[in-house]
């Protein structure tokens, strides 16, 4: 969850943002964590929670009453997939590898067409910066096309955050698969 509060407020400010708009949360089950002060902020006024996990964490990560409907899944692939699937878009709180690896699963998706729902990185206390900064040093060296860059949307303010992800539009020169471009739905 981090050492400071102003993650856990940041979270939960976030979870207020969702059930004003009447959104619905869809995310990885866990009860702890920023994941799990996200879903229970969005459940206890009200909101709608959909958790997914694969069965090999069900005991290392939801700890306590679940929150809102869970589904079990065999495998972290399907449980990524089963999100992307559910999602309208997409947001990275600050986390560990588990974040990460989603992150960057899901931007690539985006590069290769798989899907393009929006992408929103939620910057709290600057939070990804660095991984900003990464990310413009391999677009400067040629690792990464410019209008990947965009792929991100950024913000360390829950409401301008869920705005700017509600009327993205992919970036040029992003790949457009045949159909809606979403292979997940």
């Amino acid at each position: 969850m981090g050492h400071k509060t102003v993650y856990r407020q940041a979270a939960e400010a976030l979870g207020r943002e969702i059930v004003s708009r009447g959104l619905r949360l869809v995310y990885g089950a866990g009860s702890v964590g920023l994941m799990g002060v996200l879903a229970r902020t969005v459940y206890d006024r009200g909101g709608e929670v959909l958790g997914v996990i694969p069965a090999i964490l069900t005991g290392r990560e939801v700890a306590g009453e679940q929150i809102g409907e869970t589904i079990i899944v065999e495998s972290m692939h399907e449980r990524k997939a089963l999100m992307a699937r559910e999602a309208d878009a997409f947001i990275a709180m600050p986390g560990g590898y588990g974040t990460l690896d989603e992150l960057f699963e899901t931007i690539t998706w985006g590069q290769i067409g798989i899907q393009r729902k929006p992408i929103g990185l939620f910057n709290v206390n600057g939070y990804f910066d660095p991984l900003l900064e990464w990310v413009d040093l391999a677009v400067k060296e040629g690792f990464i096309r410019p209008q990947y860059r965009q792929l991100f949307i950024v913000s360390e303010d829950p409401s301008l955050l869920l705005e700017k992800l509600a009327f993205h539009e992919p970036p040029e020169g992003v790949v457009k698969l045949p159909g809606n471009g979403d292979r997940f739905g």
